[in-house]
């Protein structure tokens, strides 16, 4: 991906309002939880075994893995399924149990009077008498919402129940109903309390622990009570540092950073933002990157220091590239959504057996087909999937291909102007007729991925004559050829070694105060071609204490286009080229690359 793609991504980035999303202390873009992954790979084994009870069952412990992520609508959807089923199957305890879950995920949505009547259902249903009195306490709560008091006494009679039966869960969820009464009431204080021991019977690490304390750290937070809202806040880094829940360390650590901000703190602020913008933008997450680095911009532009808003900024587009290629959200949602469908599916198929036993097997065909029609949908977008990926290394490879090095165009004008100014048309003529000629032999092959080693040799010889050209008493070069090699019928990649040969002179030779020497060696080592470009320049050392800043970012791109290049037609080519780089020792100065290069015959 290269600038021109950035660019529209920029604007999207960018574009979006700052309040999309709310610094809470909850995440909102997670990936599946492991709990959701399990319950969907057992209820895949439970609809090809086509066991109803089994399936229902994973429906409810699906539908809790949504409740706890807060998708109370799929929650919802999932629960129903499994009520079906047990509706169809007469078990009692099912409904009964399905029913209590349906009613709790509808008052989280606020869907009141559909809860009241399913507590009362779930009443009529529990066969046993603690199950029963939790449902009736639940009806009777919601029948008197509003009346704080009874609402509380019904919570706290449930409490004693749950923990006869010592069901943690439930317990943790009731405490929080006791939180959301009291926050109701105004009365924070409370709240704290109640959301703390939710925290203490729930499962460690868990997305409700996580939900609980979040909820805690914004409360203190509201209050003013920065210190033990960044106590609780740090309890939750590090629980999220245990089980490497990025997104959590990312969230949490840009609320830490608003806290101290609160707090009148703002340089352990500002290290919170870069903590949250380095772990975004190591494990792909574009937009919390950006979240970061937006807050981190606007304290800057707070403060009047425009130098570090701007470093920082720079920082984020430099690496935007690199979050981008890494970033699995839009890969896990769509993973996701592909689970969604197979279950979809799965469940489909489960409907097509059951019709087909009770008319014996009438549609057999009719599924074989649906069957294979699916299959081949797959492979066609399998394949489709893998043409783009391909085609995207492709152009990749392309653009860096058709990059030109800035400092070679200017300085070769330049070389011109100066052979102008001092009346030597000859050497002017000479210059720009080779230069003309490599240009055209650059633009030929700007669209292959290799050339002939006769080829390559030309225009690296050509390459070589122009800066010999212009600095004809810094150095001299060689390039030899292992006679084992045929020049005609062996492919390399196109100039793959310019860029090494371009800082051998430029940052080596060229400051070299005697007359300099610059071999290129291609010699057959078994199957493949090793590629030595040996100067005998001052050395990457001495070079990097004379470069400007500017300098060192040129060599630094042109490295990192040569790996980037190696790294793509290793992909596409299934080859294993790399190079190494070696400075000599004293008393001997200058570099000898590397390069490995497998024998191609014909691309």
């Amino acid at each position: 991906m290269r600038f021109t793609t950035i660019l529209p991504l920029l604007f999207i980035l960018f574009l979006v309002p700052k309040d999309l999303k709310a610094q809470d202390s909850v995440p909102k873009k997670q990936q599946t939880s492991p709990e959701i992954k399990k319950a969907v790979n057992n209820l895949e084994k439970s609809l090809k075994e086509n066991d109803n009870l089994k399936i229902a069952f994973n429906y409810e412990i699906l539908a809790k893995g949504f409740s706890d992520k807060d998708d109370l609508a799929k929650a919802e959807e999932f629960l129903l399924k499994a009520l079906d089923i047990y509706n169809a199957a007469n078990n009692s305890i099912g409904k009964a149990r399905s029913v209590r879950s349906i009613a709790k995920v509808q008052e989280l949505q606020n869907k009141l009077n559909a809860a009241t009547k399913n507590f009362k259902l779930a009443f009529d249903l529990s066969v046993d008498d603690i199950t029963k009195n939790l449902n009736k306490n639940d009806y009777n709560r919601l029948k008197n919402r509003g009346n704080t008091k009874l609402e509380n006494n019904y919570l706290n009679a449930n409490i004693a129940l749950l923990e006869e039966k010592n069901i943690k869960s439930e317990i943790a969820d009731t405490y929080i109903l006791l939180a959301k009464l009291n926050l109701r009431k105004q009365d924070s204080t409370q709240a704290l309390g109640f959301y703390e021991k939710a925290g203490s019977y729930s499962k460690k690490n868990s997305a409700k622990t996580i939900k609980i304390y979040g909820e805690m750290a914004k409360l203190l937070k509201g209050g003013k009570r920065y210190e033990e809202a960044i106590t609780v806040v740090e309890k939750l880094l590090e629980e999220a540092k245990e089980i490497k829940d990025y997104d959590t360390q990312i969230i949490q650590l840009q609320f830490l950073a608003s806290v101290y901000f609160k707090y009148d703190n703002p340089e352990k602020a500002v290290e919170a933002l870069k903590e949250s913008y380095s772990i975004a933008a190591t494990n792909g997450r574009t937009f919390e990157a950006r979240e970061s680095v937006q807050q981190l911009v606007d304290y800057y532009k707070s403060v009047k220091d425009d130098k570090a808003s701007m470093e920082t900024y720079e920082n984020f587009i430099k690496n935007l590239d690199r979050i981008i290629l890494s970033d699995h959200s839009l890969t896990d949602a769509k993973t996701f959504r592909v689970t969604e469908e197979r279950i979809r599916r799965l469940e489909s198929e489960k409907s097509f057996k059951d019709e087909l036993i009770s008319r014996k097997n009438t549609f057999t065909y009719f599924l074989l087909g649906s069957v294979a029609l699916l299959l081949l949908i797959s492979s066609f977008i399998i394949k489709t999937l893998y043409s783009i990926k391909t085609k995207n290394k492709e152009i990749a490879l392309q653009t860096l291909r058709l990059e030109m090095n800035p400092h070679f165009l200017f300085n070769s004008l330049n070389s011109v102007n100066q052979f102008i100014a001092q009346n030597n048309e000859l050497a002017a003529n000479k210059y720009l007729t080779s230069y003309s000629n490599l240009m055209r032999n650059t633009m030929e092959n700007s669209n292959k991925d290799f050339v002939t080693l006769g080829n390559e040799i030309e225009n690296l010889t050509k390459y070589l004559e122009l800066e010999h050209l212009r600095f004809k008493d810094k150095f001299d070069y060689q390039i030899n050829v292992d006679p084992k090699l045929d020049p005609d019928n062996i492919w390399v990649p196109n100039m793959i070694a310019q860029p090494h040969l371009e800082n051998a002179i430029w940052h080596g030779l060229r400051y070299k105060e005697e007359k300099g020497l610059l071999k290129m060696d291609y010699t057959l080592s078994g199957k493949n071609i090793i590629i030595t470009i040996d100067d005998n320049g001052i050395g990457p050392t001495k070079s990097n204490e004379l470069k400007t800043h500017n300098q060192k970012a040129h060599e630094s791109r042109g490295l990192t286009n040569t790996k980037e290049r190696m790294a793509l037609l290793n992909q596409l080519y299934k080859t294993k080229m790399d190079f190494t780089m070696t400075e000599k020792q004293s008393p001997e100065t200058g570099t000898i690359i590397k390069i490995t290069v497998p024998i191609i015959q014909k691309p």
